[in-house]
């Protein structure tokens, strides 16, 4: 029998030895907790800038991020005050509209998010936000409009949960429909894979944004 191939979403966890949710894919590094193409379980040593390099990498994939978006980000961030600003980078990211839709197990990862908001199923205080990037606010309810609830996407995510409903979003039955809704602005300590935020502000604190 050939051997199975490994999905590149399996193959980024192992790189950066830390399995990343928003990806949809559990179990990367149960059974070869080592990067590709390694034989043995000893990681190599890296640099520092390899370190740091590394904690940005878990961000964009996770979060399914081009540089330039997560650049903007970060601009956004620092704007008004540049103290403390990786944590209110945190809370952005975590607010976006697709990174709701899939800790809220609207959808299995965060591109399925982006598909599924981008074809319109998706409604944010009663109306359609097709807009995977929108940043919500404290108060926004989220749902699925009624005639996507038969929609496979969800419907798979709804059975085959993710993660738990983090603690900055609650979730509720109403008329038949399950309703998100957003509770406070996250912080660094939402972010749900293992990052060192030091590491990731000293990279970008020598590089300009």
């Amino acid at each position: 029998m050939p051997k199975k191939r490994i999905t590149p979403r399996f193959k980024t966890q192992r790189l950066l030895g830390v399995e990343l949710p928003g990806l949809g894919k559990s179990g990367a590094l149960d059974r070869k907790p080592y990067p590709p193409g390694e034989h043995g379980t000893k990681r190599r040593k890296y640099s520092n800038y390899k370190l740091q390099l590394e904690e940005k990498q878990k961000v964009l994939k996770n979060y399914c991020l081009k540089e330039k978006q997560l650049r903007r980000f970060i601009r956004e961030s620092k704007s008004g005050s540049s103290a403390n600003w990786v944590n209110k980078l945190a809370g952005r990211l975590e607010l976006r509209l697709d990174n709701v839709v899939f800790r809220l197990n609207f959808a299995p990862s965060i591109r399925a998010a982006k598909q599924f908001i981008g074809h319109g199923h998706i409604l944010v205080n009663g109306k359609k936000c097709d807009i995977s990037s929108a940043v919500l606010k404290v108060g926004d309810e989220i749902t699925i409009r009624d005639k996507s609830l038969e929609n496979q996407c969800y419907v798979h995510a709804k059975d085959n949960p993710r993660m738990d409903t983090p603690s900055f979003l609650t979730k509720e039955a109403k008329d038949n429909k399950e309703v998100g809704k957003v509770l406070a602005v996250p912080g660094l300590e939402e972010i749900p894979f293992a990052f060192q935020s030091g590491l990731f502000t000293e990279y970008y604190s020598i590089r300009k944004v």
